[in-house]
């Protein structure tokens, strides 16, 4: 599979600040991946790095293999790292051919694009006629004018309503859809899961994980249980139960997470035969947010 992007050992320090340490990771086409990390972990500062508006202190990137100069493989790159900044009094079509004249390219493309942000009615309103949403949408149309290999985004859906949230996935999975490396930064797990086929993890600069979000949420699982008296004899009769990694409450409920295949009936079988009757029983995949909380806290 071909590699857009590949970082070896990035490193950025701002006077005492590390903001990125040490970084290293693929990215390889056909794919939606994810930078996830807290506010301040560096996610923005790799972005500008390999779009060459932060200097980097030491280590390397290279784009397509190492095939092109950074200049050159930047024409073949789309991206938005800074809140959409377009002339107000301007329409959309309007705004879009002058980006294309500030590119060098062809505007023969701005109808398309437009289509693909769900723009194309709103196309002769002013820009300061737009809702934040509308604007961000406006912003993915003009980093896709050039028919980029691969679009990078920072905190794409950043301060937006839900609908507005849920309008900018939907574009994201369809551009990814007709083939489009997909690069974005985040720190919302739930964007991550959604969207997503990777997921980088860092923190304060440093890479936690690195992996398809699928690996990441691979376990054998959990159950979710309640009685209605005796918590703590099945709190008890769990922790002997082969196969129960471990037992904590959340809200009434007992979590109990697994460390090799359990089915349903079976946990369900041995309680009762040993004098527990369940009112509430559950098994669920752990979701990223319970997986990324157990890996940040492994490295604490």
């Amino acid at each position: 599979m071909e590699t857009i992007l590949s970082l070896k050992n990035l490193d950025k320090r701002f006077g005492t600040i590390h903001a990125v340490n040490n970084l290293s990771f693929d990215i390889q086409k056909g794919n939606v991946y994810g930078i996830l990390g807290p506010n301040g972990s560096g996610k923005s500062t790799t972005l500008g790095i390999i779009l060459n508006v932060v200097n980097k202190s030491s280590g390397n990137f290279s784009w397509f293999n190492g095939k092109l100069s950074t200049h050159e493989a930047l024409k073949k790159v789309g991206a938005i790292i800074e809140r959409p900044n377009f002339y107000p009094y301007m329409t959309a079509v309007q705004n879009l051919e002058l980006v294309c004249k500030i590119k060098g390219i062809k505007s023969s493309k701005i109808e398309e694009k437009l289509k693909t942000v769900n723009l194309f009615k709103r196309r002769d309103s002013k820009f300061r006629t737009y809702s934040l949403g509308m604007k961000q949408r406006l912003a993915i149309a003009s980093a896709l004018l050039n028919d980029p290999e691969i679009l990078i985004l920072d905190e794409p859906t950043n301060g937006l309503d839900p609908q507005g949230i849920h309008e900018i996935r939907q574009i994201i999975k369809d551009i990814a859809a007709n083939g489009t490396t997909i690069l974005l930064a985040s720190h919302l797990l739930d964007e991550v899961e959604k969207v997503c086929t990777h997921v980088v993890v860092i923190r304060e600069g440093v890479k936690l994980y690195s992996g398809s979000v699928d690996e990441m949420t691979a376990s054998h699982g959990l159950f979710e249980l309640k009685v209605e008296s005796n918590q703590d004899k099945l709190i008890s009769l769990l922790s002997k139960f082969e196969g129960i990694l471990s037992t904590k409450i959340e809200n009434e409920t007992v979590i109990a997470t697994l460390n090799k295949p359990v089915s349903a009936v079976e946990i369900n079988n041995y309680l009762f035969k040993n004098g527990v009757v369940l009112s509430h029983l559950v098994k669920r995949k752990p979701s990223l947010e319970q997986q990324f909380l157990t890996l940040t806290n492994k490295i604490s």
